[in-house]
């Protein structure tokens, strides 16, 4: 059987479609590499893209696609609601068939070995990756974005896992890791004040003693003028969304302020929706495997 790597790397540019084209286009001159999905955000200015492949494809697509950013994004002029800190941002590595975590792990060490040694970006290893704990969560590693990292990289506990400690000037610094699915969920609020978004964020994260699987941060959706609650699911099967969406509308009443839609950035497992609408529709006795038709099919 071939096994399939999943990867998902997050660019720093969301609104200029040619260049997104590009960096996109690096991937897909990968022979054995699908790009499966693309999903720019103007607001965050930024763009999820997935791709799958097998090991030594997914290797060199994601090399390829972090050097074309590195070519066509210049961090000194980004901007965006987003945190961020790098052309590409960041580069994870997901086990989808015939593939282990610790196969995975290798591949995001060698990807990031490489991409210090011949573009010259320093790399952290993060989640699976890690090469201390204090490196698991990418929200720490990004903390003082790009503007914030040359200061950073000088501390002791933030030598670079792969490089020297100094930010490439144009492209950065580049997260690159091992990771289990997580969902990108954002939710949207009736309110331009993004202190609402915030607030309901800080009462919802796991380190600020949320949920433990949660990672959320509130921010402005300017061309809409709404707030957003935007939320990355860590483990959607030991935290479903539909009990992060009703926190947050429950959070959000307090204020006197509506949720008035959500969204999902990139592909997610058809299991966490299954488990909403299991929710939501109150089936008694639901079985996920036995009773979704797509899961019969060859």
């Amino acid at each position: 059987m071939a096994k399939i790597v999943e990867c998902i790397p997050n660019i720093s540019e969301g609104c200029n479609q040619e260049v997104i084209d590009a960096i996109v286009g690096a991937a897909k001159n990968v022979p054995g590499v699908t790009v499966l999905d693309v999903a720019p955000d103007v607001n965050h200015n930024r763009t999820v893209i997935t791709i799958i492949g097998d090991p030594e494809g997914i290797a060199e697509a994601a090399f390829q696609l972090c050097k074309k950013a590195s070519e066509k994004i210049d961090m000194t002029k980004h901007k965006g609601e987003h945190p961020r800190m790098g052309a590409t941002d960041v580069i994870p590595f997901l086990p989808i068939k015939d593939v282990t975590i610790e196969e995975c792990v290798e591949i995001s060490k060698s990807v990031a070995k490489r991409i210090w040694e011949e573009l010259k970006i320093p790399c952290f290893l993060y989640s699976y990756s890690a090469s201390r704990p204090e490196r698991e969560k990418l929200p720490d590693i990004r903390k003082g974005e790009f503007e914030g990292m040359p200061e950073k990289l000088l501390k002791d506990e933030w030598a670079p896992d792969y490089g020297e400690r100094k930010i490439h000037p144009t492209a950065g610094v580049t997260a690159v890791g091992s990771r289990p699915p997580l969902v990108a969920f954002n939710i949207n609020l009736g309110t331009s004040d993004v202190k609402v978004a915030k607030e309901i964020a800080k009462v919802i994260r796991g380190s600020s003693g949320g949920y433990k699987y949660c990672q959320a941060a509130g921010m402005m959706l300017e061309d809409r003028n709404v707030a957003q609650v935007s939320i990355n699911m860590i483990d959607y099967e030991k935290l479903p969304l539909y009990r992060v969406l009703e926190t947050v509308r429950f959070e959000a009443q307090r204020w006197g302020v509506p949720i008035i839609g959500s969204e999902i950035i990139g592909l997610l497992p058809a299991k966490a929706l299954a488990d909403t609408a299991e929710y939501y529709l109150q089936v008694e006795a639901f079985d996920f495997n036995k009773q979704v038709l797509e899961n019969h099919l060859l």
